[in-house]
């Protein structure tokens, strides 16, 4: 290895330990961090392995803290925090990512000196090296307890357990692997053969799932912006279990939609390529509404996009029912800690219960301005019972007017009113949906 290489691999550590550091201890989103880091690298196989790097510490970050904490009789200082991430970042470079002992160490040791903590690069490789000589017995140990064996914080362990006793292991299994990419074809700009032939001339591995309409899922991760037909608006990236809110609509033209969470748009676009409608995304948080408009726009496509919060009817309903809703929820995004595994280390048991106020909240102002006949889709990335089937429960009980629709078993096991699909199943995200019917 040259001595560019060198340096650009303890650049790229010393990059990741810092970012790490500000997930973990300052509690900053991971994907925010890493593209706002990510976009001033000019050399592709740098953002490729921060972000392998980054994503896999923050996913196993709980797990190998607690083999830092086996190793140090005492913790590092706080102004040491990057020293402390780099030292994690190592031990999951060497275990789950299996990159060569030796050059993990040599690249971390000179990452400490990037980092300018000098007098850390000692203790870096006397840590690494220990690591490297005892890491059996000391990953034993990491197993005695479950945090660190699960590499989830105890309540969700807690939680997962109660809402899926016969599941729980296998999703804690599924949060700690890497998803698939999944890609959307914008049918009204490409089909889905056509893309795949594109993708294969470019020598991207790629196959369509048969049971998505509009997917096709990669081998490999890649930066999709600079594969064929992403200009030119043929294809967005939205998993598999997203794309079914799509089918569950039951799309057709002239229909008057509502997306009430909408933001980025990644549904209120996939219902405008499968249906002339019309179609309001809405959205309460205003910095996300450029994404969305972007995102829009990169596909063709046409809605009126409103900032609003979607309980306050008369901040912005002209009182025209719509004949679908979709109610996107907030949530705990506990279904999708594979592709954002930072909710490991932010969500906190306190939240689960606001965030369920807030999704009764909104379904109960949204239910009024649907039309009879017309259908309301409640979905979340949560796995947790007390934000969906509660939630759903709640809503049916208040209005005797809302009936519950069925849904086909595909769409993951039956939960209260609706059905969820757990992390994994059949390559996608943890997702519940219910279908409501106004009957009158």
């Amino acid at each position: 290895m040259n001595d560019k290489a060198e340096n650009s691999g303890a650049s790229v550590r010393a990059d990741a330990a810092r970012i790490l550091a500000r997930v973990v201890f300052d509690g900053v989103s991971l994907r925010a961090a890493f593209e706002a880091r990510a976009s001033r690298s000019a050399d592709p196989r740098d953002r490729a392995l921060l972000a392998a790097t980054l994503f896999a510490s923050t996913r196993w970050w709980l797990r190998f803290d607690s083999v830092l904490a086996q190793m140090l009789e005492r913790g590092l200082p706080d102004k040491a925090r990057d020293i402390h991430s780099l030292l994690v970042l190592g031990f999951v470079q060497i275990e789950i990512m299996r990159m060569p002992d030796y050059a993990v160490v040599a690249a971390c040791v000179d990452a400490a000196r990037l980092l300018g903590q000098p007098r850390h690069a000692g203790l870096v490789n006397a840590v690494l090296r220990r690591f490297l000589r005892e890491r059996k017995a000391l990953l034993e140990e990491a197993d005695r307890d479950e945090i660190s064996q699960h590499a989830h914080p105890r309540w969700l362990i807690e939680r997962i357990r109660g809402d899926w006793p016969r599941d729980a292991e296998s999703v804690f299994e599924e949060n700690n692997r890497e998803a698939p990419l999944t890609l959307r074809v914008n049918r009204r700009r490409c089909a889905r053969e056509d893309l795949l032939g594109r993708l294969g001339q470019a020598g991207v591995a790629a196959h369509a799932p048969l049971h998505l309409a509009d997917a096709i899922v990669l081998e490999e991760s890649t930066d999709v912006s600079r594969l064929p037909g992403y200009a030119e608006g043929h294809f967005s990236v939205q998993d598999g279990a997203a794309q079914r809110v799509a089918d569950l609509l039951d799309l057709a033209d002239g229909q008057r939609v509502l997306d009430a969470c909408a933001a980025p748009g990644g549904k209120a676009a996939h219902a405008l390529e499968r249906a002339d409608v019309e179609l309001t995304a809405l959205d309460s948080d205003a910095g996300r509404l450029p994404r969305l408009r972007e995102n829009l726009g990169r596909l063709g496509l046409e809605a009126n996009v409103v900032h609003a919060d979607a309980a306050r009817s008369k901040d912005w309903w002209d009182g025209r029912p719509f004949d679908r809703i979709l109610l996107d929820a907030p949530c705990s995004a506990t279904g999708i800690i594979r592709r954002q595994p930072d909710i490991k280390l932010h969500r906190r048991l306190a939240d689960i219960a606001p965030l369920a106020a807030i999704q009764a909240r909104l379904g109960a102002a949204l239910w009024p301005m649907l039309a009879p006949g017309g259908k309301l889709l409640y979905a979340t990335c949560s796995l947790l019972r007390a934000e969906n089937e509660a939630t759903v429960a709640r809503l049916l009980d208040t209005f005797s007017d809302a009936k519950a629709m069925p849904i086909h078993d595909r769409h993951g096991r039956a939960a209260g009113a609706g059905r969820q699909n757990l992390p994994g199943h059949k390559g996608m995200d943890g997702f519940y949906y219910a279908l409501l019917e106004k009957t009158r």
